[in-house]
């Protein structure tokens, strides 16, 4: 979040009897109806004929095999199916319709794109990701917070995108999930010697119990997920140390101050350097889903579409 965050599973493609070839424009205007939510608004935006945005989709879901949108009244809702296509081939999309205008004179329009999310993953993953897109002249304006907080602002226009680990539900927006963040059970090694291996294993939460704990606040929002998925029950101690920023809690935990619950992608290379080791290895560990958000307008600039883009492709290297 070796573990690995990163379980993409590319959808399952089997031709049901027709000889139908997939082409690229089926794949744009499928990319195009998922962003605006609407057949209608997606034939106003390529310059095609409602029919024509009709014929791609459909074509694409022969070749499927299953339906990607469902028509509703007010608009196409994508299916589960649509968003595991979505998540596998909106980035290559979006590159070669960059690369297609960039070769035909098309420039980066001169502006500053506002992007917000957790401090943790911004800096740890996100801001390093844009490196190559500052060089082709995009310029960035960061902004750290809360999901909710961040979504508002997104939706009030002060923000054009916003990684999430909540999914906005109202149609003023659309999320597209970007990458899971899985979480492990921590110590450095001079703590996890001083367990007694035995009882850990007949009682973890109450061998965990008499270990001091850091956290991200004092409700123990992480362990305490952690706690339920993993032992069906509530952490009882409080909370050692309560730092408001992962990183520091992760310099706590390599510091032998305690344990605590972290994103893998936060930790991985302490992890693989001995700093800090993993005291469970669950087969299923809790996990977060981040997402893209960005408003549903009726055209999306260049600029959101290329970043957009680059992200997805970046997010499956995260680790």
């Amino acid at each position: 979040m070796s573990d690995t965050r990163i379980r993409a599973k590319p959808i399952a493609v089997e031709p049901i009897g027709v000889h139908l070839t997939v082409q690229l424009n089926w794949l744009r205007t499928f990319v195009t109806v998922y962003r605006v939510g609407s057949f209608t608004k997606a034939a106003a935006r390529l310059g095609m004929s409602q029919p024509a945005v009709t014929h791609h989709i459909q074509n694409l879901e022969k070749y499927a095999g299953r339906a990607l949108f469902e028509r509703m009244p007010n608009g196409a809702q994508p299916t589960p199916a649509a968003e595991r296509l979505l998540r596998q081939i909106q980035g290559p999309v979006d590159a070669l319709s960059s690369a297609v205008d960039q070769a035909f004179g098309g420039e980066i329009p001169q502006r500053a794109l506002c992007v917000g999310g957790p401090v943790e993953l911004m800096t740890t993953r996100v801001i390093p990701a844009l490196s190559d897109l500052v060089a082709e002249g995009f310029q960035f304006r960061f902004v750290f917070g809360l999901a909710d907080d961040l979504l508002q602002q997104l939706r009030d226009d002060q923000l054009d995108l916003v990684l999430s680990t909540v999914r906005p539900r109202d149609r003023d927006l659309v999320a597209t999930p970007l990458v899971d963040e899985e979480f492990v059970l921590v110590a450095a090694p001079d703590v996890a010697n001083r367990i007694d291996v035995s009882a850990f294993d007949a009682d973890a939460p109450t061998v965990l119990a008499e270990l001091p704990m850091v956290s991200y606040a004092e409700s123990l929002p992480i362990i305490r997920r952690y706690w339920r998925t993993i032992f069906e029950a509530e952490p009882v101690a409080a909370p050692a140390i309560v730092v408001p920023d992962l990183r520091g809690v992760l310099a706590a935990v390599k510091s032998s101050a305690g344990i605590s619950v972290l994103p893998t992608y936060l930790c991985t290379e302490e992890i693989a350097r001995g700093e800090i080791v993993v005291l469970l290895s669950p087969k299923v560990p809790p996990i977060n889903t981040f997402y893209l958000a960005v408003r549903r307008n009726a055209r999306t600039p260049d600029d959101l579409r290329i970043l957009h883009g680059h992200l997805l492709s970046k997010g499956r290297l995260w680790t």
